[in-house]
């Protein structure tokens, strides 16, 4: 079994003690009575010992099961004690222990078992519902939370853990949960002063390598939306989630990180380094609709030592995003889709110059590379069926593509572009299996020759090998304004031809 199969049962089943027991109505019993649905909703099984007292409820010995995806086996999970206090004005106020520990146990199909206990430690912990049936708002708030992760067995073998634990301090958010057309819709915001993290284990799998991880993130903030179909019934099956009204749309945002990491491999090779930004976020929508993720970071710095280099690592950018969305259900009209990278600014040491530049003759200005791509495309096969993406048939079709921003800065030169095409997926015989495109894109490019003339003196590009880029320079672009300037207009047309600045080349 891997680190990631394992630290993430273990992280669903605190998640799901911390994230969701405020979920509630104005009644100690209704509270646990909408906390038990709202988790029956995503498949578990929960059976609890429950004793109805004069001011609330106690819940002990609380259990819950859980079939894991793609016959993935079992999690079990326990509970620790926690009651619902009927404050007398019609808010319920929920209590933890301070300390309390929760055991799971998971029983991976064909991989292995797993074990172990998740400790929770918290101070200053508040938590009050209010509203009415169906509408309810929770505010809650702790000086600290903490979660250690302790005796991991796996495969019946004891893992040797020094340190696993994640914490958050001045922690503080707000919840609202409405009923309405059958789905529950939860909206969440949170913010904690700091959430920082320590591991430090053995390789489950030998026992003899080693990952040492912690840091720390300031000023977290997360915003979000999650809708849940409250009477479909529990399944694996992540379509049918969808199709039933499943969705989540959330955000979370942080003004700075540091890493520490350090990893030793069975055979002795070693790496260790630190990482930190000054601020990052990471976006999140999944439903009926799209699939998209949003990815970034500013001024991030990477320092690396590794036992296979002969010098150390130092690189850093000012800029690292990444952005992905596509539909996930088929529709009769063409749907969008999305994707862009962004590394600006990057820089790396003069250590790493030297290996292939070591006079120093090309520019060591901060080098970008960004690329953003929009379009259209028909989905034929839902996103989330896994044998229908089996299949060798293309899932659908590509109708436009729009290259809205291309940008490659480096050693002194750049490249733009942006262009547009429609495809014609009638027509896969004049591109050989791929859907004839219509379209052009316009293409710039400042101090390629230069950039040239630099790389023939060191000798890293041969006389003989320059002439031929500079033919294959003068077939597809013309000289523009400015020193050292070209640009070129790549067209296809409605019956296949490539045209390079009006000269046709096929």
């Amino acid at each position: 079994m891997t680190f990631a199969r394992v630290l993430g049962g273990a992280t669903m089943a605190a998640g799901m003690l911390m994230g969701t027991t405020a979920l509630a109505d104005v009644t100690s019993s209704q509270v646990w009575g909408d906390l038990k649905s709202y988790l029956e909703g995503f498949g578990y099984v929960i059976t609890a010992d429950e004793a109805q007292g004069a001011d609330g409820l106690t819940v002990s010995n609380a259990v819950m099961v859980m079939e894991m995806p793609e016959n993935g086996g079992t999690a079990r999970v326990t509970l620790p004690d926690f009651s619902f206090s009927d404050a007398g004005d019609g808010t319920v106020a929920v209590t933890m222990p301070d300390a309390a520990t929760t055991t799971y146990d998971l029983d991976i199909e064909g991989e292995g078992d797993a074990s172990g206990e998740i400790e929770y430690t918290h101070s200053g912990f508040v938590m009050t519902v209010s509203g009415s049936p169906g509408d309810m708002v929770y505010d809650y708030r702790a000086a600290d939370m903490q979660m250690v992760f302790r005796n991991l067995v796996v495969d019946g073998k004891p893992v040797d853990i020094a340190a696993a634990r994640v914490g958050m301090s001045d922690l503080e958010g707000q919840s609202t949960s409405r009923m309405a057309d059958d789905l529950r819709t939860i909206a969440q915001s949170m913010r904690a002063g700091s959430m920082s993290y320590d591991l430090d284990m053995a390789d489950p799998e030998n026992g003899t390598g080693r990952m040492v991880v912690n840091g720390a993130v300031t000023a977290l903030d997360f915003t979000g939306t999650t809708t849940i179909p409250a009477s479909a019934t529990p399944t694996n099956d992540m379509g049918a989630m969808l199709e039933a009204g499943f969705g989540f749309d959330g955000t979370f945002t942080h003004n700075g990180s540091q890493t520490e990491f350090s990893f030793e491999e069975e055979d002795g090779s070693a790496m260790a380094g630190t990482s930190s930004s000054q601020s990052g976020t990471l976006g999140v929508r999944m439903d009926a609709g799209q699939l998209g993720y949003a990815i970034g970071a500013r001024d991030v710095t990477l320092n690396l030592t590794s036992s296979d280099l002969p010098f150390p690592v130092e690189m850093a950018m000012a800029e690292n995003t990444v952005r992905f969305q596509m539909p996930v259900t088929p529709d009769d009209e063409p749907q969008d889709f999305a994707l862009g990278i962004k590394l600006g600014d990057f820089v790396m040491s003069d250590m790493i110059w030297a290996m292939f530049d070591p006079a120093g003759q090309l520019p060591r200005d901060p080098a970008t590379l960004a690329v953003d791509l929009t379009g259209t495309a028909t989905l034929d096969t839902p996103l989330m069926d896994p044998e229908a993406m089996e299949s060798p048939e293309a899932p659908g079709e590509l109708r436009t593509l729009t290259i809205a921003d291309l940008v490659l800065r480096l050693a002194g030169a750049e490249l733009t572009g942006m262009g547009d095409f429609a495809f014609d997926n009638s027509d896969t015989t004049t591109f050989d299996g791929i859907p004839r495109p219509e379209g052009a894109v316009n293409l710039r490019l400042v101090g390629g020759n230069r950039l040239l003339d630099t790389l023939i003196a060191m000798g890293l590009v041969q006389q003989e090998q320059a002439t031929g880029v500079r033919m294959m320079m003068g077939l597809f672009a013309v000289p523009a304004e400015g020193e050292d300037t070209l640009t070129s207009r790549i067209e296809i047309n409605e019956q296949g031809h490539v045209l390079a600045n009006g000269q046709r080349l096929r």
